[in-house]
């Protein structure tokens, strides 16, 4: 089981929630790493001081580019769900049967893994 980050789940372990930061936590412990692509890291990232635990934590976490093979994957699954999002759909295909996805848009994420034939946890942070 892997654990993958959407932007929500980013912005949780900024703010220092709890519940996201032991799970992150428990991760690192455990030999795993979290993970999230470089379109999520977008979203959130404006850089200084501020984001300071931000950027600990990214160091923890297996960021993987959003390419071109990911971004045409992910325009194909848009097309299967009839959704818009690449950046959402690029987080559902990092994940595979048996992962937890971390997200602030469980009703955007859950089409998409359906869509994806994923059997995977998508926890609301």
């Amino acid at each position: 089981m892997s654990l993958i980050l959407d932007a929500g789940a980013l912005i949780a372990l900024e703010r220092g929630d709890r519940f996201v930061t032991t799970l992150v936590s428990i991760e690192t412990e455990e030999k795993r790493s979290a993970a999230s692509h470089g379109g999520v890291v977008g979203q959130v990232w404006r850089g200084g001081r501020r984001q300071a635990r931000l950027a600990k934590w990214l160091a923890a976490i297996n960021v993987v580019p959003l390419d071109e093979e990911l971004g045409r994957r992910a325009g194909a699954l848009l097309a299967r769900a009839k959704k818009s999002d690449a950046i959402d759909a690029a987080v559902v295909l990092l994940a595979v049967d048996g992962d937890t996805i971390l997200t602030s848009d469980p009703y955007d994420l859950e089409p998409l893994a359906w869509a994806a034939g994923l059997h995977v946890d998508i926890v609301p942070v």
